[in-house]
């Protein structure tokens, strides 16, 4: 028994959201035509497409083989339309992680201009810090910090970046300037919650300094940001972020020089995808265009 070809294509939207409700919406069905559409897609070529997984569905072995012939359909129904305008492949959705600095100041930027050529591609970030996903139902790609361990996943070395330690002015005139490790001590930081920490490469200053205690914490390196400037403590900063602001001051740069890789981590699939694959080049020629900012050489 042949698969309907709109089965295929069901398939196809639920694949690269991991959700059925989500894929509906874009399809303009409802959940419940969904699942009936890969139930019968199941029956015909006789396995499972679909597996539960952390937060979705992921594709099976039979259904990646279902998903790239439903890529090739998707491929030649787009050829039609008129004869002196080809339509644009770097169109629909891509879906992507990435830590809150990056996402501001490499993958925003970055989206931005290509979106200015392809108009129609939309662009989801979603910003976390935590370790690469084993199971990455619904994301076209991840940018991580460290190098990730991970299967059925291509990665990519994006590129570094320095972090320090910073205070405000106003803060070292009120509190003086610590010239030396032992002196720092005698601060408090500002940086991740501890607890909730996932990425190890990001331990540094408790690695370092594990007599310096917390004085104000978030999950949030923007929190970071601002809170050292508002002298809440001497904050363990992204250099590309704090070094943006005049107000912060650099401090022990020869004791604290820690610098950490973004990883890009990628489905199988993915790159099949000509949206996903130019938005994954942007990303790398933004991250290439601010080296020097992203390693404090300036």
């Amino acid at each position: 028994m042949n698969p309907n070809p709109d089965d295929l294509l069901v398939l196809l939207a639920v694949s690269r959201s991991g959700k059925f409700t989500t894929a509906a919406q874009a399809l303009g069905l409802n959940h419940t035509t969904v699942s009936r559409r890969i139930a019968a897609l199941e029956k015909a070529l006789g396995g499972r497409v679909l597996a539960r997984a952390a937060g979705g569905w992921e594709v099976t072995e039979l259904g990646a083989e279902a998903v790239g012939v439903a890529e090739r359909i998707e491929a030649a129904v787009g050829t039609l339309g008129p004869e002196d305008r080809a339509p644009d492949p770097i169109a629909g959705v891509v879906r992507m992680t990435a830590t809150d600095g990056f996402s501001a100041y490499i993958a925003a930027p970055a989206v931005a201009r290509l979106r200015r050529s392809h108009p129609g591609l939309t662009v989801e970030i979603i910003t976390v810090t935590r370790r690469a996903l084993q199971q990455r139902s619904g994301l076209d790609l991840e940018v991580v910090v460290g190098e990730p361990q991970v299967h059925r996943a291509e990665a990519v070395l994006l590129g570094e970046y320095m972090l320090g330690m910073y205070a405000s002015r106003e803060y070292l005139a009120f509190h003086g300037v610590p010239g030396t490790v032992d002196e720092l001590t005698r601060h408090q930081l500002v940086y991740f919650v501890d607890s909730m920490l996932q990425v190890d490469d990001l331990d540094a200053p408790r690695r370092l300094v594990p007599s310096m205690r917390d004085g104000l914490s978030s999950t949030n390196v923007f929190v970071h940001v601002e809170a050292t400037r508002a002298g809440a403590g001497i904050g363990f900063l992204p250099c590309f972020m704090a070094d943006r602001h005049p107000d912060l001051v650099r401090l022990l740069p020869s004791d604290f020089a820690e610098l950490l890789p973004y990883w890009m981590v990628l489905r199988p699939d993915s790159m099949r995808r000509p949206a996903v694959a130019a938005v994954v080049h942007a990303l790398q020629e933004e991250t290439a265009a601010h080296r020097e900012l992203l390693l404090a050489r300036r």
